[in-house]
Parts: C-alpha cells; sequence; structure tokens
C-alpha cells in the first residue's frame, strides 16, 4: 500500500512548524501538516486576551537557528504570531498545510505499516509516518461550577477572547490565578469598573524585566548575529539554572529552590505595599516549581487598587446576576473570564491513536501510566513520534523541547529511510529502561516534595508521577536527542 503522505504532522503550531522545518532540512517534501483551527500559530493565534505575551525571554523562546527582531525581550503574542508566519514564508510551507483540519482518530494498520487517520469531515488518509505536533494549551478547560450555564452576562475564557468586548467601566469577576490571568489582571484593573478576582491556589511570581530593545540593538543583531547569538546563550542559562537545575535537581541543590522563594517573597511586599492580609492570601503553602511559576508587571500590585479585590472563599455558585461563594457573599457582574487554564495530561493523545493489536494509547498511558521513550515514542505504536509527549519537556525554553524531539524524530525517520524500512517501532526493552530511568530520576524533583500535593499543578497526575517533565536538563535532552542508538528501534520491511 502506497500512503497519500509520507508524513503527516498534526498541529501548525510552533511545534508543528519545527517539524516541518526539520523535514525540508532532511528533503523530505512529501509531508502535510494538519491545523484545527483557520490559521498557524497554534497558541499563539487562538490566545489574545488582553495583556497576553511570552513568559520566558524571546531570544530563548524562538529556534536556535532562526533568530528574530523582536521589539522587547519579552514581546507581546502578536509578535510571536509574526514570528510564526515569518518561519512558515521562509521555508515554504503554506503549500503544506491544511487548515480548518480536525483529527479524530487515528489507527495504525499492520498489514501496510501506514497510520490511517480519519478527519472531522469524514474524510480520511493514510501516511507511513506520524509527528504529533498538537501541544499543551489546546483545549481550554471550563470550570465545574454550579450555575456557569445561568449566568445572563458575558461569559469568555482567555483561550478565546471575544475581540469585539468592552470591559470599559464595567464590573468584571476573573475566575482563575494561573499565568493567564496574572498577564490578564493588571492590563485590565485600570479600565473596568470593579475587578474581583477568585483564587483557589496562589502562584509564585517574580519581576518580569521586560524591557524594549533599543532600535540601535537591534540594527546590531542584524549587522552581527554572533551578538544575539550570545544574548540567547546568556537567557539559556538563566532559565536552566532559575527553573531546570533548581526543580529537576532540587534535593541536590535546594537552596536554589529557597533563593526564589525569598526573592518572591520580597517582591510580594515591594508590590502590596506590606499589606499583610494581601501578603498572606499570595503566599503560596507549597514550593516554588511545584507548579510553574510565573512573571509579573504589576499583578500584585493591581490588588491595591481600590476598585480591584481578591477573593478566596470557595465559589458556592454562579447566580443570573454574578457569583457567590461559600461566606454567602454575592458579586454582582456583568462579565465573567474564565482564566482556568487547558486541559494538558487529560488531553493525552488529543484524539483516540490506536496502534498494534488496535490498542488505545489512551487505555494504555491511564492504566499502565504514563510513558515513553526519551519522551517522544511508545512502544506498540509503531512510526509515531510525539513533540509533547510524557517526560518530554526539561522546564526550560519550549523551543529547546521542539528541536532535540524533532531531532529525534528526523534521525529515526531518514534511518528508517536508509534501510528502505516501512517500519520503525522503538524495542520494548529500551522503552521500559527510559520509563524506569524517568522514574528513578523525578525522585530528586522538587515535584515529589510533599508540598506539591496541595498545589493543583498539572505537572501531576493521578499516579502521583510527574510526566509533563523531564527530569534532566534541556542540554542533556538535546545531547540524547543526537546520540541516542539508533539501534534502540526495530527496523522491518513491507
Amino acid at each position: 500500500m502506497t500512503p497519500d503522505h509520507e508524513v503527516l504532522v498534526v498541529g501548525a503550531g510552533f511545534s508543528g512548524i519545527g517539524a516541518a522545518i526539520a523535514l525540508r532540512h532532511s528533503s523530505i517534501d512529501d509531508f502535510v501538516i494538519l491545523e484545527e483551527q483557520d490559521d498557524i500559530g497554534g497558541s499563539w493565534h487562538a490566545n489574545k486576551y488582553p495583556g497576553i505575551a511570552v513568559d520566558i525571554s524571546a531570544f530563548s523562546y524562538s529556534f536556535s537557528r532562526e533568530p528574530f527582531t523582536w521589539s522587547r525581550l519579552f514581546p507581546p503574542g502578536k509578535e510571536l504570531k509574526a514570528y510564526a508566519e515569518h518561519c512558515i514564508d521562509k521555508y515554504r510551507l503554506r503549500p503544506h498545510l491544511r487548515f480548518s483540519t480536525k483529527v479524530v482518530r487515528a489507527e495504525y494498520k499492520e498489514s501496510a505499516h501506514v497510520w490511517h487517520v480519519f478527519l472531522e469531515d469524514g474524510s480520511s488518509l493514510t501516511a507511513r509516518f506520524i509527528i504529533c505536533a498538537t501541544g499543551w494549551l489546546t483545549k481550554p478547560k471550563t470550570p465545574d461550577i454550579p450555575g456557569l450555564d445561568t449566568f445572563k452576562g458575558k461569559v469568555v475564557h482567555t483561550a478565546a477572547w471575544d475581540q469585539s468586548l468592552e470591559l470599559t467601566g464595567r464590573r468584571v469577576g476573573v475566575i482563575g490565578t494561573g499565568a493567564s490571568s496574572v498577564q490578564l489582571v493588571p492590563e485590565i484593573a485600570s479600565r473596568v469598573k470593579q475587578l474581583h478576582v477568585y483564587q483557589r491556589t496562589p502562584i509564585w511570581l517574580l519581576p518580569k524585566p521586560d524591557w524594549a530593545v533599543p532600535e540601535a540593538v537591534r540594527r546590531l543583531f542584524t549587522a552581527a548575529p554572533w551578538t544575539q547569538r550570545s544574548v540567547r546563550l546568556l537567557t539559556d542559562f538563566m532559565t536552566e539554572l532559575s527553573f531546570v537545575i533548581a526543580m529537576v535537581h532540587y534535593r541536590r541543590f535546594p537552596f536554589l529552590v529557597r533563593a526564589g522563594e525569598a526573592a518572591s517573597k520580597f517582591y510580594l511586599r515591594r508590590q502590596v505595599k506590606g499589606d499583610r492580609e494581601l501578603m498572606r492570601k499570595f503566599t503560596p503553602s507549597y514550593r516554588v516549581g511545584c507548579k510553574r511559576p510565573s512573571l509579573s508587571k504589576g499583578y500584585w500590585r493591581a490588588f491595591t487598587r481600590a476598585n480591584v479585590e481578591l477573593l478566596t472563599e470557595p465559589i458556592e455558585e454562579v447566580t443570573e446576576s454574578g457569583i457567590r461563594t461559600a461566606d454567602g457573599k454575592q458579586q454582582e457582574l456583568d462579565v465573567l473570564a474564565l482564566a482556568t487554564g487547558f486541559h494538558v495530561l487529560d488531553n493525552l493523545p488529543p484524539f483516540p491513536m490506536h496502534g498494534t493489536g488496535d490498542r488505545d494509547l489512551r487505555e494504555f498511558w491511564r492504566t499502565e501510566r504514563f510513558q515513553a521513550y526519551e519522551g517522544t515514542s511508545i512502544k506498540g505504536y509503531p512510526n509515531l513520534w510525539f513533540i509533547v509527549g510524557p517526560y518530554s519537556f526539561t522546564g526550560g525554553s519550549w523551543f529547546g523541547m521542539i528541536e532535540y524531539q524533532v531531532t529525534h524524530a528526523l534521525r529515526v525517520i531518514n534511518e528508517a529511510r536508509r534501510r528502505q524500512a516501512t517500519e520503525a517501532v522503538i524495542r520494548p526493552e529500551k522503552h521500559d529502561r527510559s520509563f524506569r530511568k524517568a522514574l528513578r530520576r523525578q525522585q530528586n524533583t522538587v515535584f515529589l516534595d510533599p508540598s506539591c500535593r496541595t498545589s493543583n499543578s498539572y505537572y501531576l497526575d493521578e499516579h502521583g508521577d510527574a510526566p509533563a517533565v523531564r527530569p534532566a536538563s534541556t542540554y542533556e535532552a538535546a545531547w540524547r536527542a543526537r546520540h541516542f542508538d539508533l539501534d534502540d528501534y526495530r527496523y522491518d520491511r513491507f
């Protein structure tokens, strides 16, 4: 059987773009990129709420071999979308794109060594190899709160923001205090009449050094690209030190976590001007790193305004006119913004996938724990690689993960082509050894600290594992992607 395409990439966010660029570099042109949205960019196309911006330096939040002229150290979302457009056009990827095309199921045909992919419109196609590049932040999470569907005002999720929504002079409630809320709240606080923010779990914050990049510096980067690469090396190192090393090697370097907590508390005191009640409410009871900390440009300070209120009592129900909390108080609202994040681990895989023996991947992961070889391939699922799989993301730059995961997948695909093989599948013993290594290493991370159990972190699953984070540095993961033994896979020919 000759498949419709040699490679199918699912997702046209940066993970899919990175995979497509790598296919281009490998002179593989028979590929298609399926995207369920109507444009490229993934999260940076879907998320358009006020204040959206990258929360890691853009010099690190970009492909290492594809620099960009950024306006700021932490540019707004529209610049990330522009960067995606730049990459698509430079590498001539538009002919490979299919928009508004949602995958609903994928089945591996053992008799033909191909994946059969079914689409929402009722059609289907086949491919020899699949690179699943759907990311994490694709399925918004709507809170299960009684009465939410009865609210007579406007309800909007940050992941599907209504661009025509006017907030000036209105009473607004924001549910959630994660990364989206941290960006949204200070952006709208001065415009609304009243702002009520509902907090379940506080978040650790550090100040965001959001400096504009001077025009002279941008010209220097263009004239001497090595200067921008040098800045990237610095931001990469700072990201690895402040998060990856501190969190992944917590038991070896606990003072790094304590230093982060002390810095965050000092920042909090400065932001709320010593208000002890606010300090108490905003100080987490879990270690920094149990859930991803964030950077802020005035989130805590916004709560010192007379029109902004923090509520920590549980929400009892949403009424037709507002929200009633467990203490019996009612807040009247015109707009309700849901900054409640996304389904992450419970959205893996993002659609039903059936491997050899018709084994359902969701069932496999739920019953036998999340696991993958080097965070990307799974035993019993040939010719398939995840950009974001169990134990894939080190916690540093998302682009670092994209690059080492794509490197892994393309090494195997190119080896299969060299051997004229039609199937490449990870050997079960190699897969299991990789999983045991991940479990052993995660014992040294902050994620298994007892305090993490109260953090409501998407890093943790129902088994008590932390499969959302790879217990390794980005540098180690990149080295492994370039040097793992290709014979860890078995190659067969149809």
